[in-house]
């Protein structure tokens, strides 16, 4: 090891057991942290749960997240979950410290 500091936009990714449940994390530079909990069932995300500790109005705007995350196809690259992401959320929903995109790099990095 060089003595360098670790790369603030690092990921921990775990599986746990023998399920399918995947975590994934990304720090957003200067921003929040995202964490995605999600299953794959037949190849799309299931049972997604976004969370992290970033700043959501509405706060029920999370729902939407999830469920825009809901079905999709595990292999799916970020542009495509970030435009999930963004076509779920209504007009007036305002995201602090993280964005659409923050949350399909935390997914990305889930099912890694």
């Amino acid at each position: 090891m060089d003595g360098a500091p670790a790369d603030p936009a690092h990921a921990h990714v775990r599986r746990f057991g023998e399920s399918n449940a995947m975590h994934g994390e990304y720090k957003v530079p200067g921003g929040k942290l995202v964490v995605v909990d999600a299953e794959v069932r037949d190849g799309r995300l299931a049972v997604v749960q976004v969370s992290g500790d970033f700043f959501l109005e509405p706060p029920e705007a999370l729902d939407a997240i999830n469920a825009a995350l809901e079905g999709q196809p595990a292999a799916a690259g970020e542009a495509a979950l970030a435009a999930a992401v963004r076509a779920a959320l209504q007009a007036d929903v305002a995201m602090y410290g993280f964005s659409p995109e923050a949350v399909a790099v935390a997914v990305r990095r889930a099912l890694a």
